[in-house]
């Protein structure tokens, strides 16, 4: 990071963001340490880690054509039981047996979701409903109805099996919700399946590699203004 950086003007900084952190975890350390504006170019789920783009005063701006831009993701599947969130923010429950599949049985069923398909987001999200987030709704036991989206998988890659484990790697158009296709690959094999870890490893041309940790962010910051 450089101390001629003038982040009131604007700034892309790249963040990999930490495990059960927000997203607007990360946005209000960076508003804290630096005073500029800013926001972020979508949202990660607090068991997600990964790639965070935040952008501050003009180049806010950038950040409706940063998050519309192809994502991917690297993470584990747990096969064998569902969760009412579809991922490990709730318990899992409905255990069934795991078919004894290999990696090319179980990719064989990944290709499926392959191309542009219809996905059905978790009631468990941000998506508003009459203005509330209907996870808000979702706890509070109301009847929530959410519509399918269109969306397109560019590359579904079975990395590595270890039963009930899958390992795997997404390229996907925005909107695509990992935890839904967790969900839904579980129920196409038969036995359900959850989303047990998940980290977004580019956004577009922008990747996890060059992005940095939000404390080396905020030491760096204080002693160049401490130098300056």
């Amino acid at each position: 990071m450089s101390e001629s950086i003038n982040y009131q003007e604007g700034a892309v900084l790249l963040f990999n963001k930490p495990l059960t952190w927000t997203s607007f975890d990360v946005v209000r350390k960076v508003r804290n340490t630096t005073k500029a504006k800013i926001g972020h170019a979508g949202t990660l789920d607090p068991l997600a880690t990964g790639l965070l783009i935040c952008c501050t005063g003009k180049m806010t701006k950038k950040i409706n054509e940063y998050q519309a831009q192809e994502k991917e993701y690297t993470g584990t599947f747990t096969l064998g039981a569902t969760t009412p969130t579809f991922d490990l923010e709730s318990a899992p429950e409905n255990q069934q047996p795991v078919p004894a599949l290999d990696q090319a049985g179980l990719q064989a069923f990944a290709d499926k979701f392959v191309g542009a398909i219809q996905q059905l987001p978790p009631i468990h999200s941000a998506i508003k409903q009459n203005g509330t987030p209907i996870y808000h709704l979702a706890r509070k036991g109301v009847d929530v109805k959410v519509e399918p989206r269109n969306i397109t998988i560019y590359a579904f890659e079975i990395t590595e099996v270890a039963l009930p484990v899958v390992h795997f790697r997404v390229q996907c158009s925005t909107g695509t919700y990992i935890r839904s296709l967790a969900n839904d690959f579980g129920a196409a094999i038969g036995c359900g399946g959850y989303l047990s870890s998940l980290c977004r490893t580019k956004i577009g041309a922008f990747k996890l590699e060059d992005a940095m940790e939000v404390a080396d962010f905020i030491e760096q910051y204080k002693q160049a203004h401490q130098n300056g």
